[in-house]
């Protein structure tokens, strides 16, 4: 049937965010069906049943605005104004169980669900006195933050304006050249991942529940755990094995990762960032295992032990921990973590940071800039870096972007390091906490608690959402969602005078 209209504007905007608030509401549905396996737990529905049911029906109303009807292009404005209402609108739907619970005030209900969904996995939740069904909320929280929600609502629909949305949440490539086979196929490796993650943890010792949600929790680099010690809770070396995998799995870049599967090792080894990951994982495993052996007393075989998973853990930003606190780490090993936690996992990936893509070319540009200073300004190079399908050249203004974007996030970070220090904090855990939260990663000296201040919770609230969404996409919606009454008004003005 031919649409019989075209809708564009403000009402284009809230109808597909109609279409995304089924999608959240579904979301806080799931963990229902965790009462076929408890069902003593049937007390704890309600909390999830009212705001699950609420963003269906609203869901539900707003998509009868672009039901039949031509969608007009999206803009950029337009496009990360839906992505970062969405975000907003998801966290705000997935805390209100935390907060109807009477436990929890708005600050830590809307932290642990900003935690979820940007996949940091920072918490001020006691796992130990939590029931399964939240424990299952905030692992698939952490899911369908991984993905992306505009990734899940292109895979179920045809859409034109797909493509925008799916830049502007933050995916950089495109695995085939239809966008609905590229996010089911997106789904279907991540989904893989998970299972057979999930097998390996119940063949190596872990309940099935446990081993649900760490496997989710790995894959989706999140962090969030069934336990207080996290993966150290379990002081098993296959368990940590296994978990090292999942989340270099989770921080891999999608199209390498299919290359892989399709037995194409060869593209596979030759991308960039993928290299550029196992420089990180050996420098820094060697160099933070001689710190643990010389300043902490560690026997040589258990630093590399611990070495090995938290420089994976930060890195891919996942936030698994195997040591008891990083509180009395010495400066000369919370460096490295730091640094790790801003490089993060590579582009593509369910990773957070600045990603290693940005790092890799921002530091090719300094070796490019040295060459440069030693051949004649006649001579004509093309710079370019190699990813598994292609040798992308890349330009000045691309690096030039790269640059600002560098800039921005380390001005926020030290910005946040500062507010944090300000409440009496070291230097020291204030730059780890903030770089944990801005990086998506979760490894946390103690800062993050229940109790903790609630402008310090909001200021890392403000670091995950920044660093998830990334900045640029963050500020161009706020700042087109600050014009739209503006643009409304002019258009009516228009049509009047007409």
């Amino acid at each position: 049937m031919k649409p019989n209209c075209e809708v564009t504007g403000i009402r284009l905007i809230f109808g597909y965010l109609g279409v995304i608030l089924i999608l959240i509401g579904i979301s806080v549905l799931l963990p229902l069906l965790i009462l076929f396996a408890y069902p003593e737990e049937i007390i704890y529905a309600k909390y999830f049943i009212l705001p699950g049911v609420g963003c269906l029906f609203f869901g539900y109303l707003l998509s009868f605005l672009v039901r039949n009807c031509e969608k007009a292009s999206l803009n950029f404005g337009q496009s990360a104004s839906i992505v970062t209402s969405s975000w907003l609108l998801a966290i705000l739907a997935s805390g209100l169980p935390f907060l109807i619970t009477g436990k929890y005030n708005f600050t830590q209900a809307m932290f642990e669900s900003t935690s979820g969904w940007s996949t940091t996995g920072l918490s001020v939740v006691d796992v130990t006195e939590t029931s399964h069904i939240f424990l299952l909320h905030r692992s698939l929280m952490l899911f369908f933050g991984g993905v992306g929600l505009v990734l899940i609502m292109v895979s179920v629909l045809k859409d034109a304006s797909g493509m925008r949305l799916y830049y502007a949440e933050g995916h950089s490539d495109k695995l085939l050249p239809n966008l609905i086979q590229s996010s089911r196929l997106i789904l279907f490796i991540y989904t893989g991942y998970i299972i057979i993650g999930t097998v390996f943890y119940m063949i190596f010792g872990m309940n099935w529940f446990d081993a649900i949600n760490h496997a989710i929790a790995a894959v989706a680099t999140g962090g969030f755990s069934t336990k207080a010690e996290s993966i150290g809770y379990f002081n098993s070396v296959p368990i940590e094995v296994v978990s090292i995998i999942l989340m270099f799995l989770g921080s891999t870049n999608f199209v390498a990762s299919l290359y892989a599967f399709r037995g194409k090792f060869y593209n596979f080894f030759r991308y960039c960032e993928l290299r550029f990951t196992f420089f990180l994982f050996v420098f820094f495993t060697i160099l933070m295992s001689f710190f643990l052996w010389k300043q902490q007393g560690y026997p040589w075989i258990q630093s590399l032990r611990i070495a090995a998973f938290q420089t994976t853990s930060a890195f891919s930003t996942t936030g698994f921990q195997t040591v008891p606190s990083f509180a009395v780490w010495s400066s000369a090993l919370a460096l490295p973590l730091i640094l790790l936690m801003i490089i993060g996992g590579e582009a593509g990936s369910t990773s957070g940071g600045v990603k290693q893509f940005r790092v890799w070319v921002f530091l090719k540009g300094i070796y490019w800039s040295l060459r440069d200073t030693f051949y004649s300004d006649k001579l004509v190079r093309v710079n370019y870096v190699k990813k598994p399908d292609t040798d992308e050249v890349i330009g000045n203004k691309q690096r030039a972007e790269i640059g600002s974007f560098l800039f921005l996030y380390i001005l926020i970070m030290l910005t946040g390091t500062l507010i944090i220090s300000s409440y009496g904090y070291p230097l020291k855990e204030s730059l780890f906490e903030i770089s944990s939260a801005m990086g998506g990663v979760g490894l946390s000296c103690g800062i993050t608690a229940y109790d903790a201040n609630p402008v310090i919770l909001w200021v890392l609230m403000f670091g995950m959402f920044v660093g998830r969404l990334e900045i640029y996409v963050v500020a161009v919606s706020f700042i087109h969602l600050l014009t739209m009454p503006k643009t409304a008004y002019t258009k009516i003005s228009h049509k009047i005078r007409r």
